[in-house]
């Protein structure tokens, strides 16, 4: 189960996200569900649209099951895989 203690190591695709900060003001408050992630992007579904965020500069508030949680990009910026191969990192 996904938490917001080890959000940093689980996959993030399906799971709703809002661009909470950033230092694009393109992408700010983008809401949607991802539905790819590379190393340095997330592809976010938003308004049945496509868009790719950055993850550096990035702060991204994740929709848990029992709360929402504000997580930095930069402690994301694995390939997923790897991400969730290094395991649990609490932040």
């Amino acid at each position: 189960m996904i938490t917001p203690q080890n959000i940093t190591a689980h996959e993030w695709i399906g799971l709703r996200v809002k661009v909470a900060k950033s230092t694009d003001p393109t992408v700010q408050g983008l809401e949607g569900v991802v539905r790819d992630e590379t190393m340095n992007t997330f592809t976010i579904e938003a308004n049945g649209k496509l868009r790719q965020v950055q993850k550096q500069k990035t702060t991204f508030r994740a929709e848990l099951p029992t709360e929402n949680v504000e997580v930095d990009g930069s402690l994301l910026r694995f390939r997923p895989e790897d991400r969730v191969k290094k395991g649990l990192r609490k932040w």
